[in-house]
């Protein structure tokens, strides 16, 4: 399969590119421009399923690290027992952390799982979106991290995956050069009449996770 590379407000249609999907994988990756003894870099993937109100229509609909339920299957564990967080209807696994950035040995830095088939039918978009981890939720409450902001990130991108045959379906690179934001909607799936689309978004903003908290919920 060919994979896509769409600019920012580019939308894509999966079921026409690949007849068929059922599982996506969302991955996500970067390149921090990390200073020597400088704060450490940690950026997290996390994803809002709305409704028609443009709002979360439960807690379990924001995805993000700190929201995971135990229980889930083994394959969704990583090596330090962590599990990926899951919403309600078992249709969107979230990514598992990666504080350090040094998981991914070469892939996505941080992934998460869609059954497009399990999304609730009040779910009309989830928004997918990137953060930067900032003091006093860094791991090592370091006051540094305020300062950090995407303009100091190279190489972040996007991309969605057939989960079930591993091909690439599309890839959205960042371009723009951010210089105070510290969150970003890389792009959203969307409900199309019975299929699902993709938009590459690309907007930012400052005030980091909590900024898209108070937006969605």
């Amino acid at each position: 399969m060919i994979s896509f590379n769409l600019n920012k407000g580019e939308r894509f249609s999966l079921s026409k590119a690949a007849p068929g999907l059922t599982v996506v994988k969302i991955g996500m990756g970067w390149d921090p421009n990390e200073q020597p003894n400088g704060p450490e870099f940690d950026l997290d993937v996390s994803a809002f399923a709305i409704n028609s109100n443009f709002k979360i229509p439960s807690d379990s609909y924001f995805v993000f690290y700190g929201q995971v339920q135990m229980g889930n299957s083994i394959e969704d564990q990583n090596e330090k027992g962590l599990f990926r967080p899951l919403t309600a209807d078992g249709a969107i696994k979230g990514a598992i952390d990666d504080p350090d950035g040094t998981r991914s040995d070469g892939e996505d830095d941080e992934d998460m799982i869609i059954d497009l088939n399990k999304v609730s039918a009040n779910i009309e978009q989830i928004i997918i979106c990137a953060t930067i981890c900032k003091f006093p939720n860094d791991t090592k409450k370091d006051r540094r991290t305020l300062d950090l902001n995407f303009g100091q990130v190279n190489d972040c991108y996007i991309r969605i995956v057939d989960e079930n045959t591993g091909s690439e379906i599309l890839r959205y690179s960042l371009k723009d050069q951010f210089t105070n934001e510290d969150a970003v909607e890389f792009g959203r799936l969307y409900r199309a009449g019975d299929s699902w689309e993709f938009e590459a978004m690309g907007r930012a903003h400052t005030g980091s996770l909590q900024t898209l908290v108070e937006m969605y919920t």
